[in-house]
């Protein structure tokens, strides 16, 4: 199981801040491609992934990222500075 979490208007777009993900996924990728294939709703959130940043366990990471011993999966949209 990874606890996962979505942030800002993913968590809007999704309806629930976090959630406990049963997976057989090995990449981040593969994570979202099961996601998506749930509900109409994380299709939505996940329709373009140039808009979304992920973190495995709090550290940054990309969409080929493996989740191997991974705990905490987080998606959000990219950070502005300022």
């Amino acid at each position: 199981m990874i606890e996962v979490l979505y942030f800002a208007w993913l968590r809007e777009r999704i309806g629930v801040p976090r959630e406990r993900v049963e997976t057989r996924a090995e990449t981040v990728a593969g994570l979202v491609e099961e996601l998506i294939a749930r509900e109409e709703r994380y299709a939505l959130a996940f329709a373009d992934l140039a808009s979304v940043r992920v973190a495995l366990d709090q550290e940054l990471a990309d969409f080929q990222a493996p989740l191997a011993g991974v705990r905490e999966v987080a998606f959000f949209p990219p950070m502005t500075g300022g």
